[in-house]
């Protein structure tokens, strides 16, 4: 009895992992949001928020989990962008180390500047966890717009990220 429900068990979560793989979350049209997020740790991430800005679809972005030497002025060279965007419609955080530090950063900037919409941007495989510790940091009704930038994650990396999102949705529901 136990061998079939440890059976059971390992093909509902093998079943799980394909679904997983095999629909990563996909980037999001242009629209308007009161804001945007971009969690740094991937290349492409920082790109896609600036998209968005610089196409007037939202006045201010947060990035989130800066390095604390990062200044706005190397990020405006680094990214070949004027530093006044980055004077008027973004903000560093500095304060985050990992997804739900992200969300939490991201849900205090979000009540100090009235965001009631956001665009979350993060990389494919990354944004069902990073959605799931915003959903549990952000007020009810606080829109979010998936806008996933693409990847070509290793098998690997899919595995650990299914597994980190699980463990963090028992943890949401047991209140941890």
């Amino acid at each position: 009895m136990i061998k079939r429900i440890l059976a059971a068990l390992l093909l509902v979560w093998l079943l799980g992992f394909a679904l997983f793989a095999l629909t990563l979350p996909q980037p999001a049209p242009l629209a308007e949001s009161d804001g945007v997020v971009v969690l740094t740790g991937g290349a492409k991430r920082i790109d896609r928020a600036l998209e968005v800005v610089e196409a007037g679809k939202s006045k201010k972005l947060l990035i989130s989990g800066v390095d604390r030497d990062v200044k706005p002025k190397e990020l405006a060279a680094e990214y070949n962008r004027p530093e006044e965007l980055f004077e008027c419609c973004i903000q560093l955080g500095f304060q985050s180390v990992d997804t739900r530090s992200n969300a939490l950063e991201t849900a205090r900037w979000a009540a100090r500047n009235d965001v009631t919409s956001l665009r979350l941007v993060t990389h494919d495989w990354h944004m069902r966890r990073a959605r799931l510790e915003l959903d549990q940091a952000l007020p009810a009704g606080t829109r979010i717009i998936d806008d996933a930038v693409l990847t070509q994650p290793s098998l690997g990396m899919l595995f650990r990220e299914y597994n980190k999102y699980w463990l963090r949705w028992i943890a949401a529901k047991l209140g941890i």
